[in-house]
């Protein structure tokens, strides 16, 4: 047996490098002489495992399924409307029956779900469409739903979108009102889950939004309908193409008095800690690839899945140096969702999703 607190001594090497020998001596103890002799020079060799394609794939570590993939998609009023969104070349804001033809395609990819954000007839000071039961969203569910039984419905719960100042609450003194704007968000909730919704995803950050919306689904008698909270969602730079296909910009004033400040992490595991707390059975992170630090801490940390949202500007900024031939489309999406995934998002929410799930048969 070898003694590795054996005296050390001189061990003379050759050494072979790049059609070169170096000779010369070194000091080893007894275990590091073992092990040299056992391991010659090189011991490793990473490139063994990636001569093939073959090869890269059986040691590839993390794994893209479509089935991870949840597809936002804008509906609209009216009839055959399939309106181009400029900023976010092929998407499209989408009345109902244009959406039951594209879910089709979705559902027939294999993506998880869709995500759906409603631009309403009329907009108003108390986001009165946002909980109406005839609402956009409300009526795009009942379709959806009975076209596509098995297809999983998420619904964005906010109020930018609804709302004639653009902000996601109850504006009081130029401020949006926390507590009074949970009332609304519970009675979004519970109205998606009775026009069908499986998960409704709240994306405000009103302080206990969560406990609130939990209370409201069960009180209903919506025990099984799962929340997916924004739990990290931060005033990012990266949403103006999205305002534009919701056409939810404020119209006074910016978000950050309630979204997050982009340089607090440590806070961002503070809100993703009471949102678990208050009842989400899915956490969220937004945006996704600035935050990927924060996705990779909030997967270790929490018990229950970790969604990341690929958001309008990460998707439009790629789209634009394919345009101008700056990257290659195919594996700038592929590399950019695998960052995602490979981060501890086992859930990712992206513009990508028809075209990654193609790909990936």
């Amino acid at each position: 047996m070898l003694d590795s607190a054996a005296p050390a001594t001189s061990w003379p090497y050759k050494l072979h490098l790049r059609g070169q020998s170096f000779i010369g001596q070194t000091t080893l103890g007894a275990k590091q002489r073992y092990n040299r002799i056992q391991m010659p020079f090189p011991v490793h060799r990473k490139r063994r495992l990636r001569v093939s394609e073959p090869m890269r794939r059986l040691v590839r570590e993390s794994h893209l399924d479509p089935a991870q993939f949840i597809l936002p998609l804008f509906v609209c009023p009216g009839e055959g409307i399939r309106k181009p969104i400029g900023s976010m070349p092929g998407n499209f804001q989408l009345s109902i029956d244009e959406l039951v033809k594209e879910c089709e395609g979705a559902q027939a990819l294999g993506i998880g779900g869709i995500i759906l954000f409603g631009i309403p007839d009329v907009k108003d000071d108390a986001a009165s469409g946002a909980y109406a039961e005839d609402g956009i969203v409300q009526r795009a569910l009942r379709a959806l739903k009975s076209a596509y039984p098995k297809l999983l419905l998420i619904t964005d719960v906010c109020n930018c979108e609804y709302t004639s100042h653009g902000h996601c609450g109850k504006v009081i003194d130029q401020d949006v009102d926390n507590d009074s704007t949970l009332e609304w968000l519970a009675a979004s909730s519970v109205s998606h889950a009775r026009a069908g919704a499986d998960i409704v995803a709240p994306s405000d950050m009103m302080d206990g939004r969560v406990a609130a919306i939990r209370a409201a689904l069960d009180k209903n008698g919506f025990q099984k309908t799962a929340i997916l909270a924004y739990a990290a969602k931060f005033a990012s730079a990266f949403y103006g193409p999205f305002r534009e296909a919701a056409e939810s910009a404020p119209q006074f004033g910016d978000r950050r008095t309630y979204q997050m400040d982009p340089a607090n992490g440590r806070e961002a595991m503070h809100e993703m800690e009471l949102d678990f707390e208050e009842g989400a059975d899915m956490l969220m992170v937004k945006p996704a690839m600035p935050y990927l630090d924060l996705i990779r801490q909030a997967h270790d940390r929490f018990p229950v899945p970790i969604a990341a949202y690929q958001v309008s500007g990460e998707f439009s900024m790629l789209m634009a140096a394919v345009e101008r031939g700056w990257l290659e489309y195919e594996r700038a999406m592929i590399e950019s969702l695998t960052s995602i995934h490979r981060a501890g998002a086992g859930i990712i929410l992206t513009y990508f999703a028809r075209d990654a799930a193609r790909l990936l048969g």
